[in-house]
């Protein structure tokens, strides 16, 4: 005999199942007849498609971050009655997402949890955090690298001659030689300077932003032209480089989020309260869980790690 959560894991792993068949053959009758059977069969079934389904469509429409919004309104039920459906839909779904269109446009792309060293033409280096990607576009006089997705550390050789900038959307940060820290973020970019000094600017909200940083600085410029700004040990700019996230009173999300490029799959927090916690504290990169359970448990969370792919945290 099995239990009623056995029955419900067997039937969301089914469901997940037809479902990447769907996706590899949509135009098959044959096959929707099948699934047409399939769901007919029992209410546990139809229940089963119903909820691997909607997770699955979440999944292909948003990014990590949005996904973690949208599913804290759902019941833990359902969050958890997915999560076998929802670790193999995830493959299809960021197989086939966003990232193709950066990967062809990028000339350096990091994968989960891989760093990567980079010379350029002119000395200069960057060091790409994981699942990162820049597009190189030096071109006579203009040194311009643009961050596509993710972080990346730079040093910048001096050229008075050739001022150095890094693009992340709309923020452009210019340098003439110095050290320094960009960070793609879900609604906007970061910056943070080691040495030297550098200027930021967002010419496209109004009013135009420009920010000039020195080190230890850092300034976080919201794709609606918010502009918060602090400051914190040079030391401690880019801590990723030494495997760690040093949080000083940051709400949740943003630490989670940076930590999801550390994990092969998914992490959701499926409590909306709980993702807006302010958090402090050191935690380490080289084992992402760990430093989950130690992230939300300052706040009497807990994580349950459904799968390889996915960690729910509530």
């Amino acid at each position: 005999m099995t239990t009623p959560a056995e029955d419900e894991d067997r039937a969301t792993l089914e469901a997940a199942r037809w479902l990447v068949a769907l996706e590899e053959a949509p135009d098959d009758p044959a096959l929707k007849a099948r699934i047409a059977a399939w769901r007919a069969a029992s209410p546990a079934n139809e229940l089963a498609w119903t909820d691997t389904s909607d997770i699955y469509d979440a999944i292909a429409a948003a990014s990590p971050a949005q996904l973690a919004a949208g599913t804290a309104g759902m019941s833990r039920r359902r969050v958890y009655a997915g999560a076998l459906g929802l670790a193999l839909a995830a493959c299809l779904a960021f197989a086939f997402g966003p990232d193709l269109v950066v990967r062809l446009r990028a000339d350096q792309v990091t994968s989960v949890a891989e760093t990567r060293a980079i010379g350029l033409d002119d000395g200069s280096t960057v060091q790409l955090g994981p699942e990162s990607a820049i597009e190189v576009a030096y071109a006579g006089d203009d040194r311009r690298v643009r961050l596509l997705k993710g972080e990346a550390f730079f040093k910048v050789t001096p050229d008075p001659k050739r001022p150095f900038s890094v693009v992340a959307g709309d923020i452009q940060t210019t340098v003439l030689g110095t050290s320094f820290n960009v960070r793609i973020m879900a609604a906007g970019a970061e910056v943070s300077v080691r040495t030297g000094r550098v200027r930021v600017d967002n010419a496209i909200s109004w009013p135009p932003v420009a920010v000039h940083l020195d080190p230890g600085s850092w300034t976080h410029v919201a794709s609606n032209g918010k502009v918060e700004r602090g400051v914190v040990p040079p030391e401690e700019v880019a801590p990723w480089l030494r495997g760690q996230i040093v949080a000083r009173d940051r709400p949740m999300a943003d630490v989670v989020d940076e930590l999801r490029r550390y994990t092969p799959g998914l992490i959701v927090i499926a409590d909306s309260v709980l993702r807006g916690r302010r958090v402090t504290g050191v935690y380490n990169l080289s084992d992402p869980v760990a430093a989950l359970r130690a992230i939300v448990g300052t706040h009497g969370g807990s994580v349950r790690e459904v799968s390889p792919w996915l960690l729910v945290a509530f």
